[in-house]
């Protein structure tokens, strides 16, 4: 049975969509057949954040009909399957968010989890998105802004039947300043999920054009993102020995040179 999993924040700068491209990339790790699906339609970033911006069809073909869903679909050199948008504000504007849900019903069988990148912020948009999944994971900051307007998101998927399955607070510090974790959980009544911390590694992926979870697999958002989605799969996360994670560099340097 494929899972539609929506990924969003109420504002941006979260770090959402690293969220979805690296929890997409630690399930796959696990075995599980997944799509990551930029469903911010308006503003789409998944395929600057893989080196893909300009692609000959993109979701917004599927929403005008002018392509089927499978035919928009793309592997990353990383092993991500995505299904990316166009970044064309003259696209943005041609596309029919109310088409989503009917356009995903083609992608059900094809993979166990699909998840969906949402654009920030509280619009209807949003709003079309979470009818069109089946669970939410909503990203936050452990900061006061964040975490309102997190609690806006919680609202609108409660009211359209989404689930919300929790919490991911992302690039945690450990500053005194941050909320605490309990403080969150109060305020949102959402269990914590995951805690992503504040990690140079995902700055330096994202300048290759990779996910985390692949160039540094030991990096501590590395580990943070596979232990989510662990938890995701109801799995345990066993650290991975270190000669294998040697293994994973040295595949990719091969692969970044041409060689493999």
């Amino acid at each position: 049975m494929t899972r539609f999993i929506a990924v969003a924040s109420g504002k941006g700068g979260t770090g959402k969509t690293t969220t979805a491209i690296n929890l997409g990339t630690a399930l796959s790790d696990f075995g599980r057949e997944v799509i990551v699906i930029d469903a911010n339609v308006s503003k789409p970033n998944i395929s600057l954040h893989l080196g893909t911006p300009k692609l000959r069809f993109t979701l917004h073909d599927a929403l005008r009909g002018n392509k089927h869903i499978t035919e928009v679909a793309y592997l990353h050199p990383s092993g991500l399957k995505v299904i990316p948008g166009n970044i064309s504000v003259e696209e943005a504007d041609k596309a029919n968010i109310h088409r989503l849900k009917e356009v995903l019903i083609d992608l059900v069988g094809t993979s166990e989890i699909i998840l969906l990148d949402l654009s920030s912020g509280v619009g209807s948009e949003v709003e079309e998105t979470l009818r069109a999944s089946d669970d939410l994971i909503v990203v936050t900051n452990p900061e006061i802004p964040a975490v309102a307007d997190a609690l806006k998101i919680i609202r609108i998927a409660e009211r359209v039947g989404c689930n919300v399955l929790g919490i991911v607070v992302n690039r945690v510090t450990g500053d005194k300043m941050e909320m605490m974790l309990k403080n969150i959980v109060d305020i949102l009544q959402k269990p914590i999920l995951g805690v992503i911390p504040e990690d140079i590694s995902v700055k330096k992926s994202l300048a290759v054009k990779h996910p985390v979870v692949y160039t540094h697999p030991r990096a501590p958002s590395s580990v943070a993102f596979k232990k989510l989605a662990a938890k995701l799969l109801g799995e345990s996360y066993k650290e991975t020995l270190e000669k294998e994670e040697s293994q994973s560099m040295l595949n990719y340097v091969l692969k970044g040179l041409g060689l493999k």
